[in-house]
């Protein structure tokens, strides 16, 4: 009797290891379908986007609808980049040149702030710091009309740090910042000052090295956030040699309104930069990204 106990436990076993087993297998290939969807949902249109900017205008307005080009063509580019309507190299200096003037400014202030928030003591720091930490829930286009005033009382409509100064007020830099810095001991501080170091001398050369991966991944945030920025930029430029390369992108697809395959190479060619920065900065960008969770 106990012996054909022993056999019927292990037939159970034997056949609940197999329907787990299937149960398991099962589950996985669902979730690795669901997980191919969502990447085709995020990929397909930058697919389509780049394989149309190498078609030809009949191709792309052709009833029959293909993802890849029957005839890879780079006219669309060419027409783009020699076109004198269309000043895209000064698009892309004007966007550069202020994305850059921006990220080093706001970096600056974010950190100096963090440090502030994060090292000092003085009276009400917690309440100010929770204090700005609310305004984020202020939706920005809401900032838009007061902004627009003060830059143009202060007479820099037209001009590229009209595109600068209203972003350097976001705190989301020092709240990120701020969490890293708490992470870091106090006592470098107490050794920088035991040989002389005064609070800029601990932040510029001690706080602030050890916080690069964080200020890489927060440059990368900033830099793609500006380039990004399409109404304020359109809003504030009223000449095509102050426009961004988003605001240009704007009047350009007025100027090509049905011919997308030159619309598609102006998109293309307005993400390379990004694509660009976050292959340089990808080692950064995950160690930071990885750090700023533990120390969250």
């Amino acid at each position: 009797m106990n012996e054909q106990n022993r056999v019927s436990l292990k037939e159970k076993w034997k056949r609940y290891r197999l329907n787990h087993s299937a149960q398991s297998i099962a589950a996985s290939a669902a979730l690795y379908l669901l997980l191919f969807l969502c990447a085709m949902a995020i990929f397909l249109p930058s697919i389509w986007a780049v394989m149309t900017s190498f078609k030809e205008e009949t191709e792309v307005l052709d009833a029959n609808v293909t993802l890849f080009p029957k005839k890879y063509i780079l006219d669309n580019y060419r027409h783009i980049l020699s076109n004198h309507n269309v000043p895209i190299f000064r698009w892309f200096f004007n966007s550069f040149k202020i994305a850059v003037t921006y990220v080093v400014l706001y970096l600056l202030i974010s950190s100096m702030a963090a440090f502030a928030f994060s090292r000092l003591k003085f009276k009400g720091r917690d309440a100010m710091f929770w204090l700005g930490m609310s305004s984020m829930v202020i939706p920005g286009v809401i900032n838009m009309i007061p902004h627009y005033i003060i830059i143009d009382k202060l007479g820099l409509v037209d001009n590229m740090f009209a595109m600068v100064l209203p972003g350097l007020g976001g705190v989301g830099g020092v709240f990120l910042l701020r969490q890293f810095m708490k992470g870091v001991p106090m006592a470098y501080d107490e050794a920088a000052k035991i040989d002389g170091a005064n609070e800029f001398h601990i932040y510029w050369y001690v706080v602030l090295p050890m916080c690069l991966p964080v200020l890489v991944t927060l440059a990368i945030f900033s830099f793609q956030g500006n380039w990004n920025d399409y109404v304020w930029p359109l809003i504030v430029t009223n000449s095509a040699q102050s426009r961004t390369l988003t605001a240009g992108l704007a009047t350009f697809s007025g100027s090509y309104a049905h011919q997308y395959g030159k619309q598609m190479a102006g998109a293309v060619l307005s993400a390379l930069p990004i694509l660009l920065i976050f292959v340089l900065g990808q080692k950064y960008f995950i160690k930071g990204i990885a750090i700023g969770g533990i120390k969250g």
